[in-house]
Parts: structure tokens; C-alpha cells; sequence
């Protein structure tokens, strides 16, 4: 059975600006977001992308005291799947879906996951134009990243 992968727009919308939105279908097949999530990526997206709203109402405004709201119902959905997989690059949400017992993964880690599956070649160039378009990431994140996917 294929798992449960929850998208934040953080993901989307940095797949989206470097052409590589794509990545996400050749991983997981279908990815569920949330209503929240999609105002905040502002633009049409493939039918792949599905959109459920969060019944949790009671967790996502105890999540909005510390993470955004697309942040917040994300997780919320993630909860209500067993085994689900929420994609999440936000410190202080990644904290909040570790304190739940949710697995997580981010940008990077779908990146990585891409090359590991044999749907990118090389993470450096995906994490360059990431950069450019201003998503932030530690140079210790980098290294890291790019000795994982045996690049450095």
C-alpha cells in the first residue's frame, strides 16, 4: 500500500519556481495538501495534487500558536493518516511534527529521495537554483545533502 505524503507549500512552491514539481508525482504518486496550503501557493497545480481539508480543527489552533497556517493544517492532516508523511522545511513546524510522532521529510530530502529513485541525475544543480530563488538552507545543510547523495 502507498503511503500517505503531505505537501506544505514550501515544497511546492520551491519545486515550482526550479521546474522540478515533477519530482513529487515520479515519488509518490498522488500528494495530499491542504485548502490553506493552496491559497498560499497561489497558482493551479496538477490534478496528482490533491486537496483535503484537515478535520482537526482543535489542533491546527493549538499548531498556529508557534507555525503558519498552512503549516499547521498540514500537519493536522499528516495526524489523521497512519504511517502519512508530511514534507515540511520550517524549523519550528518540523519540531511540532516531530513532538506528534509524524515522519517528515523536506525539499531536500525529496530531492535526495529523486536521485536515490533514479528521477535526477544530480541534487547540486536543483539545490543551486533552490538557493537563487531564496530558499534558505545552512551550508553545514548543503554539505550534507550533497555527501548524501555522493556528490562530495
Amino acid at each position: 500500500m502507498q503511503r500517505v505524503v503531505i505537501s506544505d507549500s514550501s515544497c511546492l512552491i520551491g519545486l515550482l519556481n526550479i521546474g522540478r514539481l515533477e519530482l513529487l508525482h515520479k515519488l509518490y504518486g498522488e500528494v495530499l495538501t491542504t485548502p490553506e496550503v493552496i491559497n498560499e501557493v497561489g497558482v493551479g497545480l496538477p490534478s496528482w495534487l490533491v486537496v483535503q481539508e484537515a478535520t482537526k480543527k482543535d489542533l491546527v489552533a493549538q499548531l498556529r500558536i508557534s507555525i503558519d497556517l498552512g503549516e499547521a493544517t498540514a500537519i493536522a492532516l499528516a495526524t489523521e493518516f497512519p504511517d502519512a508523511v508530511v514534507i515540511l522545511d520550517d524549523r519550528d513546524a518540523r519540531a511540532a511534527a516531530m513532538r506528534l510522532g509524524l515522519e517528515l521529510t523536506g525539499t531536500l530530502g525529496v530531492l535526495l529521495a529523486a536521485k536515490h529513485a533514479g528521477s535526477l541525475i544530480e541534487i547540486r544543480s536543483s539545490m543551486e537554483a533552490l538557493s537563487r530563488i531564496g530558499f534558505r538552507m545552512s551550508d553545514e545543510i548543503k554539505q550534507k545533502m550533497l555527501q548524501m547523495a555522493g556528490e562530495e
